[in-house]
């Protein structure tokens, strides 16, 4: 085990969109489970909290602390396979970008995924990640076993016939339950998508949403803010033996990385230089989209390369409150001056059963608002957020939002459960920080 302390250097961690940051007394990088359990048993000692950092994506204070800091770095990797099930067994640190390939050479795939493959596999189910679907659910849905190392020390399996209460909480656990150090998965057979992006009119989107999520498997939209202009891409899944038009790699690279990428960021930076070109930016952007029509494995169809960052708040609302939310946000949009270069992004995903899930027994559209890093966001995410209220709004566990948890006791209808598995496995809040006092209470 690697382990890392204040005298030795001051190890600062800074989160990847720079809107959290700490300094831990130390950083550890335990080897297996029961190292973790020691880690922890030898903060408690200390006195001091125990937070696991992943990839940092996150873009809220979720894994700040100044006691311990755990990292999962050699926890990664497949564990076991069951085959028959079609369920795998992984290590909590096993990047996504790292899984997904792996998956693909058993010919299995996770039936969703979000548009980043950065994320822990424990990260990623900690706050919710999601992807998009109404037919289909996130990430924490597939998850059917969790294996965790408690606040006393002790591991734990646990599934949907061992401590349900404590598999339920956890699932989407914001690492409040324990340090998750194994995750078993119900995969599906490897599949392929076709990929289908094309320009549009967000009022046009709009109008005819419902249908067209229902039409097609995964359905993402970009609005260009200031205009009526987005990206619409509409994935289908295709029989195992169409093998469709694959991109080719150039394509690829010109679209990811130049494209998405450099282009981006240039054209944010002469945004934030000349906030007022911010309109026409966005609305020459929209014109510049050029169809694509393509079909590959469903991970690499998902996934893309994120490079510019930014500053970030998502919302769950339900799903005929869309146009509603969407026409609001708009007006505040046009009767504010700041320049918004960032494009939103308009998601859906069906209902679950996870209890801290934003999809939890309920038909869910997503609306993510972003402001280019070194811009202000110019009142965007406080606007947004008593706007969504207004609709029953529930916030990624992961971005940023200020609710706490009175408003969380009113959204989620197991939140009382949550807090009782809670105060059974973690009574002294070994895993607590500040922000998780706000938003799960003290």
């Amino acid at each position: 085990m690697t382990t890392t302390t204040g005298r030795e250097r001051t190890p600062t961690w800074t989160n990847w969109a720079g809107t959290a940051s700490a300094s831990p007394a130390r950083v550890v990088e335990p080897r297996c489970s029961d190292e973790v359990a020691d880690v922890v048993v030898s903060a408690a000692a200390r006195g001091e909290k125990v937070r696991v950092v992943g990839s940092g994506h996150s873009f809220t204070p979720l894994c700040a602390t100044d006691g311990t800091h755990v990292r999962l770095t050699h926890l990664s990797g497949i564990l076991d396979v069951d085959r028959a099930l079609g369920r795998v067994r992984v290590a909590g640190g096993t990047p996504l970008h790292v899984l997904n390939p792996i998956l693909e050479g058993l010919g299995l795939a996770l039936p969703n995924l979000g548009d980043i493959d950065r994320q822990t596999i424990a990260g990623a189910i900690a706050t919710g990640t999601h992807g998009t679907g109404v037919r289909h659910q996130g990430i924490a849905s597939a998850v059917v076993g969790l294996t965790l190392v408690l606040a006393d020390g002790s591991v734990v399996s646990v599934d949907d016939a061992h401590d349900v209460e404590l598999f339920e909480a956890a699932r989407v656990g914001l690492g409040a339950f324990g340090v998750v150090t194994e995750v078993e998965l119900q995969c599906v057979p490897a599949f392929r998508l076709r990929a289908l992006e094309t320009q549009a009119r967000l009022s046009d989107v709009l109008a005819n949403y419902e249908q067209m999520v229902a039409e097609h498997d995964h359905v993402d939209v970009l609005w260009f803010k200031h205009s009526d202009r987005v990206l619409l891409k509409r994935n289908s899944r295709v029989d195992s033996s169409d093998a469709g038009e694959s991109q080719p790699r150039w394509q690829a690279w010109l679209d990811d990385e130049l494209l998405g990428n450099r282009t981006l960021e240039a054209v944010n930076r002469l945004a934030a230089a000349a906030p007022r070109l911010a309109p026409v930016i966005n609305e020459i952007s929209g014109r510049a989209i050029g169809n694509k029509d393509h079909t590959d494995v469903s991970w690499k169809v998902f996934c893309s390369s994120r490079k510019v960052r930014f500053k970030e708040s998502e919302y769950a609302v339900p799903l005929a409150s869309l146009p509603a939310v969407i026409g609001e946000l708009r007006a505040w949009i046009d009767k504010h001056g700041t320049a918004y270069p960032f494009p939103a992004e308009i998601r859906s995903l069906g209902a679950d059963d996870v209890w801290l899930s934003t999809a939890y027994e309920r038909e869910s559209a997503y609306v993510a608002v972003q402001q280019y890093h070194r811009m202000d966001d110019g009142g965007i995410f406080a606007a947004f957020e008593s706007i969504v209220r207004e609709h029953d709004g529930r916030p990624h566990w992961g971005k940023l939002h200020t609710l706490g948890a009175e408003d969380f006791a009113r959204l989620y209808p197991r939140f009382g459960d949550v807090l009782r598995v809670r105060d059974r496995v973690d009574p002294d809040r070994r895993f607590a920080n500040d922000h998780l006092t706000h938003v799960l209470g003290a």
